[in-house]
């Protein structure tokens, strides 16, 4: 047996379908081709409610399947198959599986013929009924679908009974119009079943039902659904049945609608087959195609700019850092300056005071008596002035590199204690000030200072008491002399107390000048030092930082740039592919539209 030529355009879509991972898209294909495959024509009848939907079914059989009445239009779906008597039952199965079924009532649970739908709840299930039609025996299968509400039109129960269908017949009433929901499920029915008819009924209470069919037709037209309108009268056809009416049959409009049926059913494995293969071919096709397309059409503009937005936020990073270098660098400068200038000042204070102290005691003491304490306490309040200098320092340059860190472009982090860590301070050496010059005030010099001091006065006495006659040495002079020289001696002690304080206090401001420069050199060096290894260390982590920045760019622009490739070689393998679908899509239209011209043929020679 050869296989049809749409079998193998159907095959491979349903391998390209499984080659772009929609297993959804295969599936249905899959179904289509065993529904195409099968012989019997199932043709589906659906539309809103109360519009003749159930009575259309019941006038092209001639017999009562489905229920019609109020509230008909909410019971179970109805399958009308051929059978050799008639027969009727309830099956549980889902829905669609009717359609997909061996066509017998085996299985199902028998109920009454004369009803078969009423008392059978909506959703559960379907009614079969099996009928001795030359319609039914013809291939044909007719199915009543429950009423489709607004919200139900895109619903999957209502899809899944169209994509099952071959023939799909919508029933309109002659005084409704089509709404857009419905509009919008026609063209969804065309595209998986292109034999679908649209078929207005009860046109018997429409006086210029001719008007509607045309008014319908023009609405179709406007909204591109590309199908056939047959007018009907259901009630005309079961009373010329009744009757034996052949001219009331023809005017019920049903001679052209089974008519159009049974061609369908004669030329399904052929040409309803090609076309419905082709349509559903091709709407996967073209599921297939637009997001190859939109892959090649999608601009490249978004990325460039995401990748022009990184760079120009990298170079303003890198800008960033050397402006923040520059201010950090300046910050450190000023502050390890100021803070060399102010402990150059604490220290210096400290130490004037200690001078103030210094002049205070040898203003009192006498430098031979005190000398040795003095020392010592000189050493003890340097050592306690140099220990609150050096602490101070420490303080400080843990408070400049707290302060460059939070100024730092980075992020805060603590500051190594390796960086601030200052060495130990010199000690002060109370043995390495000099003793002041003691000048001492010995015998001989007492004597000489008095011989010196009684000399004068003995002779000014001797002289002011030679005027009285008296002679140059007498009693007065002696005393005289004896005074001045004691005097004498006395203020050469006192003089010489002051000459050893004065050279003690310059010793001791000598000793506290060498302690202040030295202590002071010292302070700065270290202070230094701290600067050096805070500028250094943050350098390195401006330059971590800039390298970081750098390295980011490159890898953003590499990025960019195997992207582009990637893109590059994806666009020519997604034009490859587009090129191959495009084909096969063509391939299917040229042999749906060659299966199309004879039965477009046939329908203008009818």
């Amino acid at each position: 047996m050869i296989a049809p030529p749409w079998l193998g355009l159907l095959e491979e879509t349903i391998g390209s379908c499984v080659t772009h991972r929609r297993p959804d898209l295969a599936d249905r294909l899959r179904r289509k081709r065993s529904q195409l495959l099968d012989p019997t024509l199932r043709v589906v009848v659906a539309g809103p409610a109360k519009q003749g939907k159930s009575q259309l079914v019941n006038a092209l059989v001639n017999a009562p399947a489905c229920v019609v009445g109020d509230g008909a239009g909410s019971g179970p779906p109805t399958v009308v198959r051929y059978a050799e008597t008639p027969t009727a039952g309830h099956v549980t199965r889902p829905g669609t599986a009717a359609l997909l079924g061996p066509g017998a009532t085996a299985g199902a649970a028998p109920i009454p013929m004369a009803e078969p739908g009423r008392g059978v709840p909506r959703g559960f299930g379907f009614v079969e009924v099996g009928l001795p039609r030359t319609l039914l025996a013809s291939g044909i299968t007719l199915v009543d679908t429950p009423g489709i509400a607004p919200a139900d039109v895109s619903s999957p129960a209502t899809l899944s009974w169209l994509d099952a269908a071959d023939v799909v017949l919508w029933v309109c009433g002659a005084m409704s119009e089509l709404s857009g929901n419905e509009l919008d499920l026609l063209h969804r029915c065309v595209r998986s079943c292109p034999a679908t008819v649209v078929v207005l009924s009860k046109i018997d209470v429409v006086p210029g039902w001719r008007r509607e069919v045309e008014r319908l037709r023009s609405q179709l037209t406007g909204a591109a659904v590309a199908v056939p309108v047959i007018p009907v009268s259901a009630a005309l056809r079961l009373r010329a049945a009744r009757n034996g009416d052949k001219g009331l049959n023809a005017e019920s409009g049903f001679l052209e609608l089974i008519g159009h049926l049974r061609r369908e059913a004669t030329g399904k494995t052929e040409g309803l087959a090609c076309r419905t293969a082709g349509a559903v071919a091709q709407d996967a096709l073209d599921q297939l195609i637009d997001p190859l397309r939109t892959q090649l059409t999608t601009p490249v503009e978004d990325r460039a700019r995401d990748v022009a937005a990184v760079m120009d936020g990298a170079q303003r990073r890198l800008d960033e850092l050397r402006r923040a270098t520059t201010r950090w660098q300046n910050l450190l400068s000023d502050e390890m300056t100021d803070l060399m200038a102010d402990i150059e000042y604490d220290l210096r204070d400290r130490t004037r005071q200690i001078l103030r102290e210094v002049e205070r005691i040898f203003d009192e003491a006498d430098p031979n008596d005190v000398w040795e304490h003095f020392a010592g306490w000189l050493t003890e309040r340097l050592t306690e002035a140099a220990d609150r200098n050096f602490g101070w320092l420490a303080d400080r340059c843990q408070w400049v590199a707290e302060k460059v860190a939070r100024n730092f472009p980075g992020p805060y982090e603590e500051i190594p204690a390796e960086l601030v860590a200052l060495e130990a301070a010199p000690g002060v050496d109370g043995s390495t000030m000099d003793a002041p010059r003691v000048e001492r005030f010995t015998v001989g010099q007492k004597m000489f200072t008095a011989l010196r001091g009684s000399y004068g006065g003995v002779l000014m006495s001797g002289l002011i008491t030679g005027l009285a006659g008296m002679p140059l040495i007498n009693p007065i002079s002696l005393g005289a002399g004896a005074a001045f020289g004691g005097k004498s001696i006395h203020d050469e002690a006192k003089n010489m107390l002051k000459r050893r304080q004065a050279s003690a206090k310059s010793t001791a401001q000598r000793h506290i000048d060498d302690f202040f420069l030295a202590f002071s050199k010292h302070c700065k060096d270290l202070a230094r030092q701290v600067q050096r290894r805070l500028r250094d260390h943050f350098t390195a982590r401006t330059e971590e930082l800039q390298r970081d920045v750098v390295e980011m760019s490159r890898r953003t622009r590499q990025a960019a740039q195997d992207q582009a490739i990637a893109r590059e070689r994806r666009h020519r393998e997604v034009r490859v592919e587009l090129e191959r679908l495009a084909g096969l899509r063509q391939r299917v239209q040229a042999l749906t539209v060659q299966h199309a011209l004879p039965r477009a043929a046939r329908e203008i020679a009818r």
